[in-house]
């Protein structure tokens, strides 16, 4: 569902302009060298983002220069995003797919210019791994590129049944991606390069304009309040990941990604609820939970049973279903 559209008069962009303009950023609270009890006990149960610093990765922050990637995986073809612009949008579908052999990707997406290119000499390109059959199979590092999974140092700082998936993150310098959520907790391991993570809490929904899991607003840094003036409303938390940071994203916890430099992460996703909550054909971690999707269903049959009262009435009992679900589920307990 998407969040509505505020009206007023002529002077509120003006206003929405000064207020963004104010808008206080929020700094993410880091941990040096946490272990997997104090995570688990201290920090875990806050269900807020964090960066850590100093866990133990493995040899791939000296290791994964562009040769040797090159070298690890060679030709395996790897399907990848390519946009002529650096803000790729999901809703609008402003890039294309290509398939490239993976040391091709990876000298291209490390280069500012290419001699050889399928829309511009500029173009950005962006790696989200995937399983053999993207429509059956996970992302796992261990089973699409075993030498490179070698080594990397993934924190199990969860139970391994509850572990779900790991991706690869390659990114051109300069690329930012959608702003989304997941339904699953993930670490974002830097491994190389250097990304600056904006993240919305779940509670600022209202002001993100979401269609389905991603938010409407493209640009967070100036976004077009005259068609978003909500948005000056969500609180903006942000951190900078240098090689070697670990960000902790809770599920549904909104981030938006952008790569300062050529670089390379892995995600590890992993369930923190029981298994049967999640949509069993989800192979991305990013479909809504099961009860959700049901429950959506049966308010989008409610309103359409309201569509046969009269304008006034729909109006009264659709405010009434708000105030009934306000009841039922708004919490004080999470940021």
């Amino acid at each position: 569902m998407r969040s509505g559209h505020a009206g007023g008069n002529d002077r509120q962009p003006w206003l929405c302009m000064v207020a963004m303009e104010r808008q206080q950023v929020i700094p993410l609270a880091q941990y040096p060298e946490v272990t997997r009890e104090s995570f688990l006990q201290d920090i875990y149960p806050l269900r807020k983002p964090v960066k850590l610093k100093g866990i133990d990765l493995g040899p791939c922050l000296t290791k994964w220069t562009v040769d040797y990637l090159c070298q690890a995986s060679g030709s395996k073809e790897v399907k990848v995003h390519v946009s002529a612009v650096p803000q790729m949008d999901f809703l609008s579908k402003n890039f294309v797919y290509r398939t490239l052999p993976f040391d091709v990707f990876i000298r291209r997406a490390a280069e500012a210019k290419h001699t050889e290119y399928f829309i511009s000499e500029d173009e950005k390109y962006y790696l989200r791994s995937l399983g053999e059959d993207p429509r059956t199979e996970i992302a796992d590092l261990r089973k699409q590129f075993p030498v490179l999974a070698d080594d990397i140092q993934i924190p199990e700082y969860f139970e391994k049944e509850q572990f779900f998936s790991t991706v690869f993150r390659i990114s051109s310098a300069g690329l930012q991606l959608w702003t989304h959520y997941d339904v699953m907790d993930n670490f974002l391991i830097q491994v190389t390069g250097k990304k600056k993570v904006v993240l919305y809490s779940p509670r600022d929904a209202p002001y993100l304009y979401l269609s389905g899991t991603k938010s409407e607003v493209l640009n967070v840094d100036k976004p077009d309040l005259k068609k978003y003036p909500l948005f000056v409303k969500a609180r903006r938390y942000e951190c900078q990941l240098k090689a070697g940071d670990v960000l902790f994203i809770p599920a549904l916890w909104f981030h938006n990604v952008t790569s300062e430099e050529f670089g390379v992460g892995v995600n590890v996703f992993w369930k923190h609820l029981p298994s049967n909550c999640y949509d069993k054909t989800d192979t991305y971690g990013n479909k809504d939970l099961a009860a959700a999707s049901r429950a959506v269903q049966i308010l989008d049959r409610a309103l359409k049973t309201l569509e046969e009262l009269p304008e006034e009435y729909r109006d009264f009992y659709g405010r009434r279903m708000v105030l009934r679900i306000q009841e039922k589920t708004y919490s004080i307990n999470y940021e």
